[in-house]
């Protein structure tokens, strides 16, 4: 029976977990399998590491360290707004998700971590950035 290597587009099941205190983050068991390529860079390193060579049907749980997933949180993508900034209809709150719109067209998911009287303080920090991760996995499929 083969197994996983590089280069091999795979379908997986998966759900996450904080390893910290096992709440759940996603899943894919109430949707079609995750479908991806090792090797192009897709998911984080450690997910892709903890699929190799696993074989079809296999189950098993592998824990990610925040180096080999969304690294720690960094200070530097904490940013002051003045709330004068923000489009008039919105009353910011801390959680709430906001999407900037970068230099260059492109778009930057945000995330309120703090509110204060004249100015908000956004994170642009994956939400799972500083966290260990743990995946249990189902190997569905190895397409060829």
């Amino acid at each position: 029976m083969s197994q996983v290597k590089e280069k091999d587009t795979i379908k997986v099941h998966y759900t996450g977990k904080l390893a910290s205190n096992g709440e759940v983050f996603d899943s894919s068991l109430e949707r079609e399998p995750l479908e991806f390529t090792l090797g192009e860079g897709m998911l984080i390193p450690g997910f892709e590491k903890g699929v190799i060579d696993m074989k079809v049907n296999e189950k098993k749980t592998i824990n990610i360290k925040k180096d080999e997933a969304y690294g720690d949180v960094r200070e530097e993508l904490f940013q002051k707004v003045d709330k004068a900034q923000l489009p008039k209809e919105i009353e910011p709150k801390v959680g709430m998700g906001l999407v900037s719109q970068n230099p260059d067209g492109t778009e930057r998911q945000l995330r309120v971590a703090e509110v204060n009287d004249d100015h908000i303080v956004v994170d642009a920090n994956h939400p799972l950035a500083g966290h260990d991760l743990t995946f249990d996995l189902e190997l569905v499929e190895i397409k060829s």
